[in-house]
């Protein structure tokens, strides 16, 4: 059973780094799709970005977040610079068992993480 376990997450001021880490077990790691999405109080889940096969980088975000893996530590990273109030979210990890895919939409992945909060607050 694959399990992901996200941390990182934190109060942090406006104009502030975070970078995410998620680590997971129960799959084959390299053979893996890995993503990160957020989700605010009454919104949808939003993608973010994805890495496997392809590597993307949502557009409301592009320029500040980058998104990283290290295959030996099974773990994916998320980089956060500047962030802003509307950053305030739960984000989570997931993983897909196929490396090629889009890894743009949510139903793609199989797994997801329990979600690290992020508050951007002054």
């Amino acid at each position: 059973q694959v399990q992901l376990s996200e941390t990182g997450g934190g109060v942090v001021q406006p104009g502030s780094s975070l970078r995410l880490s998620c680590v997971m077990s129960g799959r084959t790691f390299t053979r893996s799709t890995m993503g990160w999405f957020r989700q605010a109080p009454g919104k949808e889940r939003e993608f973010l970005a994805t890495t496997g096969g392809f590597t993307e980088i949502a557009d409301s975000v592009k320029g500040r977040f980058t998104i990283s893996r290290d295959n030996a530590q099974s773990t994916v990273y998320l980089q956060m610079t500047n962030l802003k109030p509307e950053d305030t979210a739960v984000y989570y990890c997931a993983t897909s068992p196929y490396f090629y895919v889009n890894g743009i939409v949510a139903a793609e992945y199989d797994g997801w993480g329990q979600g690290t909060q992020v508050t951007v607050s002054s």
